[in-house]
């Protein structure tokens, strides 16, 4: 369980954009990256750009050019997995090859769905099912216990939703009526790709879409999975097997695991009130259907060129992507996801380096030192409770660049050349379910990164109460020796202490120092902060934006860490004695830039745990005095936000 910071800036500091000086009291965003987004252009395959994608994009244009290298044979793999990534990236890319096998590759796959009758066929399957990684109508995983994160726990879930939320599913939304078409004529048209007629394509793709809408009334809204916290409901094993009599779950994890477990963890337990009535034998055509739908859309991705275009449709729609990526970028990112580890340890290596890995690495340090003379000098939390925080801060494990060593997992990811791109992708697939299950009975490996070091981005882990902040995260605008210490403030001290914030927000507040789901509040205090959080949900609840209106409840989480963050931020650049908070200011809002499709707006809108990134920018700024006083924001200014409105939890 993690917690992302969505960090989208420009590939330049604040000095480096033309400011509307005549905007900075009216809308900060606007006045540093109005004239930019005027010029702006989304990319066809693209959904957005900006900051935050120029970065992806660069990275990936150096990779693919170093990859060519190594294709080429002029840039020798540093180590056993890079190797075999070059042949997995070699298969991706031999587009003729996987035209010439077209849909052969799945359809063993397919014929051991086709091949059941009833649910008793299923249930007689149902462990290799899950080690195939085939589509149930219960999911099964193997995670940290929330309330003992040194040992795992099983957690038993919901499967997921055609539509991007529940919400979408409601009588008024109007989102479904154009969204399922799309994906009813996409569906139908990868089922007739691989054999099926029209007619019976049609039927079961129309009985796919009718078990989703029965399944849709039972799971949690992206709003109700935001409270993380509410997603440990232990159950005895015993009593969520009683819930149906089509599968039995305790003999296949029996031979999933080799153990029973005797408690299992559901996050979405009013699911498995209804999944009886669910898994009927009424029901069993649809469900069939429903997963030999699913099947084919997973798996097209690597099967031919047209498989990839076409199931890519519905996607774009979501998001408002105009086009494919091109066959070049979409092996590249099919290789890299599978091998994303591999990718990251030589990125990071490369350029990143041990130097700037320390570097940075006393930057957080010196970033947790601000964070815990703040809460020292905090003025509504008890003693008590805050000598447990600063506890809990003294605790937080820092990881920084990319890991020491490249998990043990992909040392098994041996490609075969003389099999289709399908056939070793799924054995990758397989390889890594039981790498999951193998989890059960054993430690938690606290040293495993969840993001490689070529990911944009950065995040907190309740579980482990650790922060990491990959390579790719640690340059301009965010970080850079050219930039002024206030900028970089206003760039990557904001990050990481947006990331510390996170170990005190509404979700992580509730971890103790060792991870553990533990409340270490007294109740006075307790009290006080979920008001104060009350407060920063109002303060974004209902703002308008792209035809829609924030979400509050469903952003706070990060609300509360962005605001922890810019001011602890803030204090740590004071503390310089190049102090420019004009900079800082400017570079926090560059760090926003974002130019998106309506559609993808509205998509995050529904579901991303993050305000907007012009909301993110603007919003919080308003908060802290010295904005107003750097910019001499005045009543009636639109950034001006009264002294009593001014929300201020860390």
């Amino acid at each position: 369980m993690r917690f992302n910071h969505f960090a989208t800036g420009s590939t330049g500091g604040a000095d480096a954009v033309d400011i509307d000086e005549t905007q900075l009291t009216q809308d900060l965003y606007e006045a540093v990256n109005g004239q930019w987004a005027a010029n702006a252009t989304i990319p066809g395959d693209h959904s957005s750009t900006g900051g935050f994608m120029d970065l992806v994009d660069n990275i990936e244009k150096t990779l693919i050019h170093d990859f060519a290298d190594l294709l080429a044979g002029t840039l020798k793999p540093a180590n056993a997995e890079m190797g075999e990534f070059k042949k997995f990236y070699e298969l991706a890319r031999d587009y003729d090859q996987r035209d010439a096998n077209g849909a052969e590759p799945l359809k063993p796959l397919l014929a051991k769905i086709e091949n059941l009758k009833s649910f008793a066929d299923l249930n007689a399957n149902l462990a290799d099912w899950y080690r195939q990684g085939l589509p149930v109508p219960i999911e099964v995983g193997v995670d940290p216990d929330m309330k003992d994160t040194s040992n795992y726990a099983l957690y038993v879930d919901a499967p997921g939703l055609i539509l991007p939320d529940k919400t979408y599913y409601a009588k008024d939304n109007p989102a479904a009526k154009q969204l399922l078409p799309i994906y009813t004529q996409m569906a139908t048209k990868l089922l007739t790709m691989v054999g099926y007629s029209e007619a019976d394509a049609a039927t079961k793709v129309e009985q796919t879409k009718q078990f989703d809408a029965l399944i849709a009334p039972h799971v949690k809204s992206s709003e109700e999975s935001a409270d993380y916290v509410k997603m440990y409901n232990p159950f005895p094993l015993k009593d969520v097997d009683a819930k149906t009599d089509k599968l039995d779950l305790s003999a296949a994890l029996q031979d999933l695991l080799g153990d029973t477990p005797e408690t299992v963890i559901l996050p979405q337990p009013t699911y498995f009130d209804a999944v009886g009535d669910l898994l009927s034998a009424d029901n069993f055509p649809l469900v069939k259907s429903w997963m030999l739908v699913k099947t084919v859309i997973a798996a097209s991705g690597t099967l031919s060129e047209e498989f990839r275009q076409v199931s890519g449709t519905y996607g774009r729609a979501l998001s408002g992507q105009k086009e494919a990526r091109s066959q070049a970028k979409a092996a590249y990112r099919l290789a890299t996801t599978y091998f994303d580890q591999v990718v990251g340890d030589y990125y990071g290596r490369r350029y990143f380096g041990e130097t700037a890995k320390a570097d940075v690495r006393n930057m957080v340090l010196k970033m947790a030192g601000v964070y815990q003379n703040r809460l020292k000098s905090n003025d509504w939390l008890s003693a008590d409770t805050r000598q447990k925080a600063i506890v809990k801060l003294q605790k937080l494990t820092i990881k920084v660049g990319y890991p020491d060593k490249i998990n043990p997992l992909y040392a098994k990811f041996t490609v075969n050349p003389d099999d289709s791109l399908f056939a070793n992708a799924q054995r990758f697939d397989e390889l890594a379910l039981a790498d999951n299950f193998g989890h059960w009975g054993q430690p938690v490996d606290r040293e495993r990164w969840d993001m490689s070091a070529n990911t944009v981005n950065a995040y907190y882990s309740p579980s482990n109460n650790e922060i990491v902040f990959p390579a790719a995260i640690l340059q301009a605008p965010f970080y850079s020796l050219k930039q002024s210490s206030s900028q970089n403030y206003g760039g990557i001290g904001a990050v990481i202490a947006h990331e510390i914030s996170h170990a005190f927000d509404n979700n992580g507040a509730q971890f103790d120092e060792f991870g553990n789901l533990n409340n270490w509040w007294t109740d006075a205090d307790l009290a006080h902060f979920k008001d104060l959080s009350q407060a920063m949900i109002h303060e974004f609840d209902g703002i308008p934006f792209a035809g829609q209106k924030v979400n509050g409840t469903l952003t706070v989480s990060e609300n509360i860490a962005d605001a922890g963050g810019l001011s602890c931020a803030l204090e740590a650049a004071k503390s310089e004695d190049d102090v420019d908070l004009r900079g800082f200011f400017l570079n926090w809002a560059n760090i926003w830039r974002m130019k998106a499709t309506t559609e993808y707006m509205q998509l995050l809108l529904s579901i991303d745990v993050h305000a907007p990134n012009k909301l993110r920018a603007d919003v919080q700024v308003k908060n802290l005095d010295d904005f107003y006083s750097t910019f001499n924001v005045q009543p009636g200014d639109g950034m001006y936000l009264a002294p009593d409105q001014r929300v201020k939890i860390w």
